[in-house]
């Protein structure tokens, strides 16, 4: 790793996360819907993942399972371009000086900064816009039932109007506590298990290894940052969802203890299996196609750097 990351290099990173994350949207944002369908739940009988995809396909149509896909669509692009890129670029940072190289904990702060990063820029606004969609009941096969929220920007238009524009950054303490955590476990796990994969395949310098072996290693990794912070993540899905006037302390603290005496603590982990799908899944996939997109861009600006020669 060199000391200091080149803007050719970075730029690459950035494109190369931005694909990534395109792709992983299309992929996955069905899992996403059903996580959201469950944690909102409150009633005492919570009904499995099945369960909820089916009552969702059934009352209002498989197109359903993609509502808020444009602000995620919107957003995770951008966020997945800064969390590479911000991640190369704070493991540049942390480099050994004299080495080049990245340690472990190097490794885990630089996913910590990242996901920091991702999670002020992009994540938090593009959560409470997607999951006002996603929390919406109406039937999509029904023009009579008019949602509140109509698409994306509409929803963020809305929801500035009514509350202001700071209710986008609803539970921005939380989301950057979520997303830190992730990125920190995910990008160390990667990480390791890529160099160990590296180092018992005897792969040359520069040679990547297979796209089954990053997606295989993308969805361990994956799976788990959700495992630890289910319980962060499900109180800031109650938090953005609400359009209470509470601010800080008092709103954390309500929706808390809300959640304990109406629900018991197993509502902590609501949802907990379709997220574990969803992070793990869309990490395969994440990891893979960001490998492949980055893979072919170098090969790309080589040969561009030879025809100038």
């Amino acid at each position: 790793m060199p000391k200091d990351l080149d803007k050719k290099n970075l730029t690459i990173h950035f494109l190369a996360g931005g694909g990534a994350g395109l792709t992983e949207a299309l992929c996955c944002h069905p899992l996403d819907t059903i996580k959201v369908r469950m944690q909102l739940n409150k009633k005492s009988t919570r009904p499995g993942f099945l369960t909820v995809a089916v009552n969702i396909i059934r009352k209002e149509s498989p197109l359903a399972l993609y509502k808020g896909l444009g602000a995620v669509v919107t957003g995770i692009v951008p966020k997945m371009a800064i969390r590479f890129s911000s991640f190369e670029l704070y493991k540049s940072w942390l480099a050994d000086k004299t080495t080049g190289k990245v340690s472990t904990v190097a490794t885990f702060f630089a996913g910590l900064g990242a996901g920091t990063t991702e999670a002020v820029l992009v994540v938090t606004p593009m959560d409470v816009i997607k999951i006002r969609l996603q929390a919406q009941r109406h039937s999509m096969t029904d023009s009579f039932d008019i949602p509140k929220y109509r698409n994306a920007g509409h929803a963020a238009y809305t929801i500035v109007k009514e509350e202001g524009l700071i209710a986008l950054y609803k539970g921005v303490g939380l989301t950057a506590l979520r997303q830190a955590t992730n990125q920190a476990v995910n990008f160390t796990v990667y990480q390791e298990m890529k160099k160990h994969m590296k180092k018992i395949q005897a792969t040359r310098e520069g040679q990547e290894l297979p796209s089954y072996q990053h997606l295989l290693m993308g969805g361990i990794s994956g799976a788990m940052g959700p495992i630890a912070n289910a319980p962060i993540d499900t109180i800031k899905t109650r938090i953005q969802r609400s359009n209470s006037p509470d601010k800080g302390w008092t709103r954390l603290k309500s929706v808390v203890v809300n959640l304990i005496e109406k629900e018991g603590y197993m509502a902590f982990y609501k949802g907990l299996f379709p997220r574990l799908m969803r992070v793990g899944v869309g990490q395969a996939v994440t990891f893979a196609a960001y490998e492949r997109i980055k893979s072919y861009m170098n090969l790309l600006s080589w040969i561009t750097a030879d025809e100038k020669y």
